[in-house]
């Protein structure tokens, strides 16, 4: 996303030295996040600057020359085989995100996942819903995540607006825990009565 945000000139193409006020500023012209929240997510970002004291950030070299978000068609295409119909659902996502879970747990011996990776996880799934989809249900438009995807541009030749309520934390987090539900492979027990044996 942040790429996309840079490729409309919301962020700083190079994608360095990003201020907590060119942030805030870009997320709200772009998605109209409201500025505590923008503050937030760069309180998050700015730790990862080795300077102390810093208030700024830069994407991580990998991440603004693209050496490891260079679009990846077989990946996207592994992924949106979960996307089953053309409103994406919590499930739907949740489903795609687990199998590239276990792909790259199963085939890349570097193999990572800390439970802070987790929380970004989950936000990189949400973002999507958050962006073009409705935060209550947790549903978005498959042929707008695609285009977002296809082209590292929001879809506002598809009709795309943003939205015209402000986007909070509680949005993200209600988004965040539908996925998490979501993607977990614990059902609910329905044993029934009849099928429990006692032992005397």
């Amino acid at each position: 996303m942040m790429n996309t945000l840079a490729n409309h000139g919301f962020l700083p193409h190079d994608g360095r030295n990003i201020t907590r006020e060119t942030l805030v500023k870009g997320l709200h012209d772009a998605l109209n996040f409201n500025p505590s929240l923008s503050s937030l997510m760069f309180d998050m970002g700015v730790v990862a600057n080795p300077e102390a004291n810093a208030t700024y950030f830069t994407f991580r070299a990998d991440d603004y020359l693209g050496s490891n978000r260079i679009f990846n068609e077989t990946v996207f295409n592994e992924s949106r085989a979960y996307w089953t119909a053309e409103i994406l659902t919590p499930d739907m996502l949740a489903n795609s995100k687990i199998a590239r879970q276990i792909n790259s747990k199963a085939f890349n011996p570097q193999y990572k996942f800390t439970s802070k990776t987790e929380q970004f996880s989950l936000g990189e799934i949400a973002a999507p819903i958050i962006a073009f989809g409705n935060s209550t249900s947790g549903e978005v438009n498959r042929t707008l995540v695609e285009y977002l995807f296809l082209n590292e541009r929001l879809p506002i030749e598809l009709g795309w607006k943003k939205s015209e309520e402000e986007i909070s934390l509680d949005d993200i987090m209600r988004v965040t825990r539908m996925i998490s539900k979501a993607a977990s492979l614990i059902t609910p027990s329905t044993v029934s009565k009849s099928h429990i044996r006692m032992e005397l």
